[in-house]
């Protein structure tokens, strides 16, 4: 995008990034700039904990069995 797309679409442009869009400003054709979203919070470890605890269990031969399916297991 050039600056001066970004200059008269700013909100848009914006809007975009908040989307998880990254967006590289050029002048004269070559890159001067890039847009991307900030990294989020992280969560509290009391928030983290919960959460694993609400997951179901893991079964390990489902888990092989699904992975086989779609890799290639002869390379």
């Amino acid at each position: 995008m050039t600056i001066r797309e970004l200059r008269n679409q700013g909100g848009r442009v914006l809007g975009r990034v908040a989307q998880g869009e990254t967006v590289i400003v050029t002048r004269d054709g070559h890159p001067v700039a890039e847009l991307r979203p900030l990294p989020g919070r992280p969560l509290p470890v009391a928030v983290l904990l919960e959460r694993w605890r609400r997951l179901p269990p893991l079964d390990a031969h489902r888990l092989r069995a699904d992975i086989d399916r779609v890799l290639d297991t002869s390379l």
